[in-house]
């Protein structure tokens, strides 16, 4: 029997889960909820997506064109397991009066749910529980690489920053700024959200805002426990899904490169799952490792999204789960 599965917030990342959901033969998309009429509740109905909505926003959408199945609760009613996509969500009651599962984002603090969940790292940490929360975007591509290196060889400490897009492609409101803006907090919030997965971990983590929409990009500085080449460290993330090599002597030198060979790949929005690391831009001088990565941060915690599904429903183990959603999502490992 198929988990049956909601998404609350159809936006960024809701449309995405919800078209993954819809990729996987053991989940059906039971619908998606949103309060307004945008562009993407059309988009949900040409689908053929059940779209529902708060009951104050049914008159509203119903008036823009939206047919509206029912309320959010009417929702959650038939639903087994949630995926809430909202901003600063409001939902956590809702979900313990209907004794439903639920997952949030990364945009939410860890104490919402008490889990945190990246696939890899800590699967069955998410084993049968009700409430989970997947990491963000850059906490996600910053565990993706760390995590491999950590398990096969060992890792002292990480320095980390992260070069931040400034907004969303989409977002209008906000735009790429004309400035270089740092974050003066240190450490910034991504070093203590990858420990709320990886609590042995030491990392120190900056970052600094950019003029760009495309793409997140990390410079990582890693202290190993013993000393390795490139190749060592290449020849251990080839063996870990979700991690794709680029090299810059194809034509890839920055994230407008990445992304233009991401539509390429013929996906939905022309998404990029997985985190993309320079091969030559991989280099080790005695015990520390030196590598640059790029995040499609509209779309790499998808994939986690739909594991963490089945680490709560209790489905299947932590790999087959993982080959299974990127089989679906046709993951890959090189261009």
């Amino acid at each position: 029997m198929k988990v049956k599965v909601a998404v609350n917030g159809y936006g960024t990342i809701g449309k995405r889960v919800a078209d993954a959901v819809a990729m996987q033969d053991d989940m059906e998309l039971i619908g998606v909820s949103k309060r307004s009429p945008t562009y993407e509740a059309f988009m949900a109905m040409e689908k053929g997506y059940p779209f529902y909505a708060p009951a104050e926003s049914i008159q509203g959408l119903e008036s823009a064109g939206i047919k509206v199945e029912g309320t959010t609760e009417e929702m959650l009613e038939k639903a087994d397991i949630v995926v809430d996509a909202t901003t600063k969500s409001p939902y956590r009651d809702l979900y313990e009066k209907y004794g439903i599962k639920a997952i949030w984002q990364g945009g939410e603090k860890h104490e919402i749910a008490g889990t945190s969940f990246n696939a890899m790292a800590n699967y069955d940490e998410a084993w049968g529980k009700d409430r989970v929360r997947v990491v963000s975007c850059n906490t996600t591509g910053l565990i993706r690489t760390l995590y491999p290196l950590y398990k096969e060889i060992g890792v002292e400490n990480v320095t980390a920053v992260m070069v931040r897009r400034a907004a969303d492609p989409w977002d209008s409101k906000k735009g790429p700024i004309n400035a270089i803006e740092p974050v003066l907090k240190v450490p910034s919030h991504h070093g203590p959200d990858v420990q709320s997965v990886m609590p042995y971990l030491n990392i120190q983590t900056t970052a600094v805002k950019v003029p760009t929409t495309i793409m997140h990009l990390h410079s990582v500085i890693v202290k190993l426990k013993k000393e390795v080449s490139a190749e060592d460290v290449l020849d251990v993330w080839k063996s870990y899904p979700r991690i794709i090599l680029i090299h810059s002597n194809r034509g890839i030198k920055s994230t407008a490169q990445i992304m233009e060979m991401a539509r390429g790949f013929g996906r939905p929005y022309s998404d990029l799952y997985e985190i993309a690391i320079w091969e030559d831009g991989v280099h080790v001088v005695g015990d520390t490792l030196y590598y640059y990565q790029a995040i499609h941060q509209e779309s790499d915690v998808v994939p986690e999204n739909i594991d963490a599904i089945r680490a709560m429903m209790e489905m299947m183990p932590k790999e087959e789960s993982i080959a299974k959603t990127d089989k679906a999502l046709g993951m890959r490992k090189t261009l």
